[in-house]
């Protein structure tokens, strides 16, 4: 979800829910991954062992490029899984054939499991958005965002069934060189975007499509949301957006890893 500043009542829910999980738990051109390392510290040792297997390592750039090539589209879903919202984009989704991946909060994840897994069954693919959703998470401890991966990481893994998260994206895209050497370690590669819908501010659903039609040449991947409020727009701009640019000759796909 895009950056935005403070006083919405979608993250003091998630980061109210959070806290109560911490005590218990304690062009084409630009179509490419952003350029440049990380030069941040690397993990601290320890900070992955959430589990026996650790996951092979990705890439530490932040991914933009489709793996459906020059033409491809990434349709990524954030802040979910939501149980009035999941289940119609899912429904969108399946009427088109396209495949997404959704940016989950561990929160939602855990109190959603059913979801978790219905969006697994539908061959989309699962990204690690934090427990809290927190867009200040740059300005946190490096410790603070190990928490808030690693228990996100864990949430979505369990409630899927065992089917890890693939990617990471920050929330508001705040990224550090920590967090993403951290996610890269997991096997979860950072996720940008490219069009920002603005479906969260509720535009109306001509505006969305606008602006996907408008910002699809800065590149291929997608942002919008099903969870946070009535994302009704949201649902109707999907029905309009994925026929009209299939028949423009696009094609959907994954974020690169």
């Amino acid at each position: 979800m895009a950056r935005r500043s403070g006083g919405q009542g979608w993250n003091s829910r998630v980061v109210g829910a959070a806290l109560a999980v911490t005590v218990l738990a304690g062009g084409v051109s630009v179509w490419t991954a952003q350029a440049g390392e990380p030069t941040g510290t690397a993990p601290k040792a320890g900070a992955a062992a959430h589990d026996d297997k650790t996951p092979k390592a990705v890439a530490k750039t932040i991914a933009h490029a489709s793996d459906a090539g020059a033409r491809g589209v990434n349709i990524t879903i954030d802040d979910g899984p939501d149980p009035a919202w999941t289940p119609q984009v899912l429904a969108v989704l399946k009427e088109y054939g396209v495949k997404a991946t959704f940016c989950m909060v561990g929160t939602q994840a855990q109190a959603h499991p059913d979801l978790v897994k219905k969006v697994v069954a539908a061959g989309h693919r699962l990204c690690d958005h934090t427990v809290s959703h927190n867009t200040a998470m740059d300005k946190r401890p490096e410790t603070y965002q190990s928490q808030q991966i690693l228990d996100a990481e864990r949430m979505i893994t369990e409630a899927s069934g065992g089917v890890r998260p693939q990617y990471y994206r920050a929330p508001g895209g705040a990224f550090t060189p920590y967090s993403r050497n951290l996610a890269a370690s997991r096997g979860m590669r950072p996720l940008g975007w490219n069009v920002d819908t603005k479906d969260f501010e509720r535009p109306g659903t001509a505006a969305i499509v606008a602006t996907v039609e408008e910002e699809l040449p800065n590149g291929p991947t997608l942002l919008f949301h099903d969870a946070g409020g009535d994302r009704t727009q949201t649902v109707e701009a999907l029905r309009q957006v994925l026929p009209e640019l299939k028949e423009q000759g696009y094609s959907f796909g994954f974020p690169v890893r």
